[in-house]
Formats: structure tokens, C-alpha cells, sequence
């Protein structure tokens, strides 16, 4: 019986069974994928890999986590608001750091409103736990 491990992988931008696809390893890192090198984008991204971008990050991969842009969970997460804040409001999309930064500053009503609904909302779940 041959294994997924036991074949050689022909093509480097199929995740294999210890290999994730570039979209999954963006994900964990916190990254827009498109905003990622054409070398990060167009291949398979093994656990240890993974590793050692989490621990070492190279100078790419540093910038972008600085300055974006950004995708909507980290977004969301600088903003202080849900996701779904972001859908209902037409702010959906990536945003660098200088836009979340002016953002904040400039403080819209519907930002105000779902910062506070967001706030809300985890001190109702940390109340409950």
C-alpha cells in the first residue's frame, strides 16, 4: 500500500500530508496572500516552514504584518470590531495600517457604534464563562 508520504511530490504547489496550501499558511501567518511574494503565493508551505516564518520572519513577511495591507480578521481585530461589523458597513476589503490608523482617528459614527456593540458583546462571554 503506498502512502501520500511514500510518493515523491511532483509538484510543489500541492500541499502533501505534511504540507499546507500558500492560502492556509496566509491564514495562520495573519497575511493577505495576494500581498505576499509570487514565490509564497505559488507554493506548498510544509509545518516547519511555517515554523520558521512564525519565528523568523524574513523582511516580507515583516513589512507586510507592519503596514498591510491586511485581511479582514486582522482588520477587524486593530478596528476593535466583528467582522460582520466590517460586511455591514462596505468596509469589507483589505486595509493598510495607514488607513486603519486614519480610521481610528477619524472615528465614524459606525465605527464608534460597533466598537462599543463589539466591547458589549465580550464582556457579555467573558461574564458567562
Amino acid at each position: 500500500m503506498v502512502s501520500v508520504t511514500d510518493t515523491p511530490r511532483t509538484n510543489a504547489t500541492e500541499p502533501s500530508g505534511t504540507a499546507m496550501r500558500a492560502q492556509t499558511a496566509a491564514k495562520k501567518l495573519g497575511i493577505y496572500l495576494p500581498a505576499a511574494p509570487e514565490d509564497f503565493q505559488a507554493n506548498a508551505v510544509t509545518h516547519a516552514e511555517l515554523r520558521e516564518l512564525q519565528e523568523n520572519p524574513p523582511e516580507w513577511l515583516a513589512t507586510l504584518r507592519r503596514e498591510g495591507p491586511h485581511p479582514r480578521p486582522v482588520v477587524a481585530q486593530k478596528l476593535g470590531i466583528s467582522v460582520t461589523a466590517l460586511k455591514k458597513n462596505d468596509m469589507d476589503r483589505p486595509l493598510t495600517t495607514a488607513e486603519i490608523k486614519e480610521l481610528l482617528s477619524a472615528m465614524p459614527e459606525w465605527l464608534e457604534a460597533a466598537r462599543k456593540a463589539h466591547a458589549e458583546e465580550r464582556s457579555e462571554k467573558s461574564s458567562e464563562a
